[in-house]
């Protein structure tokens, strides 16, 4: 392959590939796809979520949605998850998936284990309003203070 004009001062590297660490962070949904399941038995809403600010800015999660799958549990799941997505954004009636995007929220990732085949990875635990939530930037609740006496 011919390389010739390629100039990497003019491109950013390549970004760690791990895990971002676990907490809330401010994003917005940028792409949203609808793909066939590795069955063929119906199809997923695959949707890119990126941090606007802190130091992770510009990283990408990734939300998939099970919204047309023969599994009744699958498909339960999936409408709590948009749910939760669309009051996040103040959208609650979408008429298509793009409706969502580049409206800022937040979202709190955890870090799931590698399990030996892949490594560690971002799992989506929660949505909110971007101003119901814990700022990115803001202290995590000391554990050893109560519940009742926090915040």
């Amino acid at each position: 392959m011919d390389l010739n004009g390629f100039n990497a001062a003019e491109v950013e590297p390549q970004q760690s590939m791990e895990p971002l660490p676990a907490g809330w962070y401010r994003a917005v949904i940028t792409a949203s796809e609808e793909k066939p399941t590795k069955a063929q038995t119906g199809s997923f809403l695959m949707m890119t979520l990126e941090v606007i600010e802190g130091q992770h800015q510009g990283r990408k999660v990734f939300e998939r949605l099970n919204l047309n799958n023969p599994n009744a549990t699958a498909v339960e799941i999936a409408q709590r998850t948009l749910s939760s997505i669309c009051r996040a954004v103040g959208v609650m009636t979408p008429r298509n998936s793009s409706d969502l995007h580049d409206k800022p929220f937040m979202v709190k990732l955890a870090v799931k284990p590698g399990d030996g085949q892949y490594g560690p990875s971002n799992d989506i635990k929660e949505y909110a309003e971007q101003d119901k939530a814990p700022s990115a930037s803001a202290p995590a609740a000391s554990s050893s203070t109560p519940p009742w006496k926090r915040g």
